[in-house]
């Protein structure tokens, strides 16, 4: 099977997506496959024909170091000769010789559903949501509406402009501490975990340079909990403990910073919380695998909706193939399995 994996684009969450791509790349490199990985953005800058560019067997690796902080990414834009249009040259040329696409992306246009419907119009292939589902994942605020009219549990929100937003009108209709965050970026991109009123100016300063609404939510205090759903099936739970502070994008991708308990001991309710997870995908549109986030208030037995991610990260340190590791799938059969559900994600 010939697999292109799409990685990198014009988000914060490129270098993350480049060391996705890589690693799925490789793995499906194991199991015999012809892969080429694929810069969204960056495209393909030389007239080589598109099926030169796949590669074959074990001793053609594919590898990216995920630096400790995000991308510059007018640096980039500026490094491109200025170029706005974020599907870069020969992109779909090269995608129409696939079999598969596997979806390497994380944030912005990889995960709101504007990547799959360009390939959708296109008639090609591809791994994850369909359209529809991304989109309504990857925006916070219409996910965390749609669960809570569910019956499931979900902190008290707002959502603003960052011209709108300002210090007091969270300390009326929120409060702190709170959660500040953008309303459409993943890796924890933007957020900020606000315990002072002098945190939250700065909060809100970080996540209005994403350029998108900023939601502001309620902290809750509770253990942080992830869920895997592999075609509409919860895996393993993860707990997930950082050694200091919350999660964020360094101790996400940075390997030390973070224990992951797998699985997680929740009790008498763990299997309570993965029939919320597969609620939670199924109201979300969402299909193929995805990751939900919760916190766990053990006192009360309660769980509380955090987000929803319909392309989980698949580096070293991410959670979906520890959790699917658990169930008895190791990490190159994960891959092989979603590049060969291309295709089965129409609505």
């Amino acid at each position: 099977m010939k697999v292109v994996v799409l990685g990198g684009g014009l988000s914060p969450e490129r270098d993350v997506s480049k060391k996705s791509a890589s690693l799925i790349a490789n793995a499906l490199l194991r199991k015999g496959h012809e892969v080429a990985v694929i810069d969204l953005y960056d495209g393909i800058e030389t007239d080589e024909p598109c099926e030169s560019l796949y590669r074959k067997g074990n001793d053609n690796e594919f590898s990216y170091t995920i630096p400790e902080t995000e991308p510059d990414l007018d640096a980039i834009i500026a490094a491109h000769g200025g170029r706005q249009e974020w599907v870069g040259p020969r992109v779909i040329e090269m995608c129409k010789t696939a079999d598969s696409v596997f979806l390497g992306l994380h944030g912005s246009h990889g995960e709101n559903g504007q990547v799959q419907a360009v390939l959708d119009a296109y008639g090609i292939k591809y791994t994850g949501c369909n359209y529809l589902g991304c989109a309504i994942a990857m925006d916070k605020a219409l996910s965390k509406a749609l669960v809570a009219g569910a019956g499931i549990k979900t902190a008290k929100w707002i959502t603003a402009s960052s011209d709108e937003i300002s210090v007091e009108m969270v300390k009326e209709q929120i409060g702190i501490p709170c959660v500040v965050k953008p309303i459409g970026c993943g890796s924890s991109c933007g957020v900020s975990v606000v315990k002072t009123e002098e945190e939250l100016k700065a909060a809100i300063d970080y996540a209005s340079k994403y350029k998108q609404l900023i939601l502001v939510e309620q902290f809750i205090t509770g253990r942080e909990i992830t869920i895997a759903v592999l075609n509409n099936h919860a895996l393993p739970i993860i707990e997930i403990r950082p050694h200091e502070g919350f999660y964020d994008y360094k101790n996400k991708y940075q390997s030390g910073l973070t224990d992951h308990i797998c699985p997680a001991d929740l009790g008498k309710y763990t299997e309570e919380a993965k029939r919320i997870a597969e609620k939670s995908f199924e109201i979300l549109r969402m299909s193929s695998y995805g990751r939900i986030d919760y916190i766990f208030d053990e006192e009360k037995g309660e769980f509380w909706f955090i987000e929803a991610n319909n392309l989980p990260g698949m580096t070293n340190t991410s959670l979906v193939p520890e959790a699917a590791a658990q169930e008895g799938i190791e990490y190159d059969d994960l891959c092989e399995r979603i590049a060969m559900s291309a295709g089965r994600n129409t609505i």
